[in-house]
């Protein structure tokens, strides 16, 4: 950590491996991914959407193969028959090496059953509603995402970054060039994955055919189509879609109706609902665009100056999404006892002069972003891991007595009621122990100077 600047990224890991949350239940699974905000996107209406359906490719042909199977025997696993499987790709012109696809697609999504051993008409009827529509094409889209497991593109390599990739394109709304997916795939397995040179070489002479191949499928899947720039898209189902998966998986990923709610709200209006939650990190873009970058800092810093350390921690989101054109109010921020630091840490991360903070400043910056969380709602919060081993908190800890945060005390009952750590509970006691002993001087002093 710089010595004239608060690594606010370096805070935020912190927090994430020494969290002051009650433990999970044993059996709850851990998220094991960065939350991520996308976007927000315009979404093509229901009822369009639903009518777009039928015409995907592998829907049209898990329709025509569920007419075709009729009432057949299958085999233990449930699939076709060799013989059954090649005189089905013949009779209707599939692929065989899709057909695999296309059947567990008839059987996922209803269109096909599998009872004592034989395949016949599903219970989906043929005649459903727009929203029924929609959830049978998510159906869908799970069961060709959850075969990336099983080798669906061909190539493992694009397999192991598929949802990665169709994220990427989800963010791009004009679309992303061939090239440019090969090149962040190649990037994003060299980092996963470590391949020695050899390897890396092989890989990057394949995946282009590989890619192209990938793509190919996912056009057939309703996925992605080209642009006539030549650029790969998301189908309008295919953001629906994806945007559907992203939300399944924690991120925020809104539509542009969604964030449009919170794009005339007040400065106040909008740290309360990102304070409560009901405003994401994604609404901020849009309140900046219709706003004076110096004008909308100086009403957030009026807000942050008397606010909680849950307001500022909101603030300081939405600042941080500013360039040097809000300068001026941040460097009258640097007057402020509350604000201070934060306005020293954000003028220095943009190459501007600024004052230099000492290690007391860090760990006040700490102790506010932790007190944080005592006033964030749950969603806003998250939920944060326990330590391990928990050193850095344990000194962090033992700091925090003598910085005089108005929290402090808060913070570290928080910390030793909640951690999972009891190194950290015991040095948390500890240390209120003492924050408290602190607190009784100074009011005792303050009372004999009046």
């Amino acid at each position: 950590m710089a010595n004239n600047v608060f690594d606010l990224a370096e805070l935020r890991k912190l927090i994430d491996e020494q969290a002051a949350v009650p433990p999970r239940p044993p059996e709850e699974t851990p998220v094991e991914h960065e939350a991520l905000t996308f976007p927000p996107v315009l979404l093509a209406p229901d009822a369009e959407l639903a009518k777009a359906v039928p015409a995907v490719p592998l829907v049209a042909d898990a329709i025509r193969l569920t007419t075709w199977t009729g009432n057949r025997q299958v085999s233990q696993e449930g699939h076709l028959s060799e013989a059954d499987a090649a005189a089905a790709a013949e009779d209707l012109g599939l692929p065989a090496a899709r057909l695999r696809l296309i059947w567990i697609v008839a059987v996922n999504t209803g269109l096909l059953q599998i009872l004592g051993g034989r395949a016949s008409r599903g219970p989906l009827s043929m005649q459903l509603t727009v929203e029924a529509t929609l959830e049978f094409w998510d159906g869908v889209v799970m069961d060709v995402l959850d075969r990336a497991d099983e080798g669906l593109t061909g190539s493992a390599v694009v397999d192991g970054h598929l949802a990665e990739m169709l994220a990427t394109i989800y963010s791009v709304r004009s679309g992303v060039a061939t090239a440019n997916l090969a090149r962040g795939i190649l990037q994003s397995h060299e980092v996963a994955c470590a391949p020695g040179p050899v390897e890396m070489r092989r890989i990057a002479a394949a995946l282009p055919a590989e890619l192209l191949e990938a793509l190919s499928l996912l056009t057939y899947c309703g996925l992605v189509e080209q642009t006539p720039a030549g650029r790969t898209a998301l189908t309008p189902l295919g953001v629906w879609a994806v945007r559907r998966d992203l939300l399944r998986e924690g991120h925020d990923a809104p539509t542009a109706a969604e964030v449009e709610v919170f794009a005339d709200l007040s400065a106040a209006e909008l740290v309360e609902a990102l304070v409560k939650g009901s405003a994401t990190q994604s609404a901020v873009a849009g309140w900046l665009e219709r706003r004076v970058p110096e004008s909308a800092a100086r009403d957030l810093i009026e807000i942050a100056k008397s606010g909680t350390a849950g307001q500022r921690g909101a603030v300081g989101a939405i600042l941080e999404e500013l360039g040097p054109e809000a300068e001026a109010p941040v460097r009258e921020a640097l007057d402020h006892p509350l604000m201070r630091r934060y306005a020293a840490s954000w003028l220095h991360i943009r190459d501007l002069p600024a004052p230099t903070l000492s290690s007391d400043d860090h760990t006040w910056i700490a102790v506010d972003s932790l007190a944080a969380l005592m006033h964030l709602s749950a969603p806003a919060a998250g939920r944060l891991d326990p330590p391990e081993p928990g050193e850095d908190l344990i000194k962090l800890v033992r700091e925090m007595p003598a910085v005089g945060h108005p929290d402090t005390i808060a913070v570290l009952d928080m910390l030793a009621m909640a951690h999972d750590d009891q190194a950290v509970v015991k040095a948390a006691r500890k240390a209120a122990m003492k924050a408290r002993s602190l607190a009784h001087t100074r009011s005792r002093t303050a009372g004999q100077g009046r």
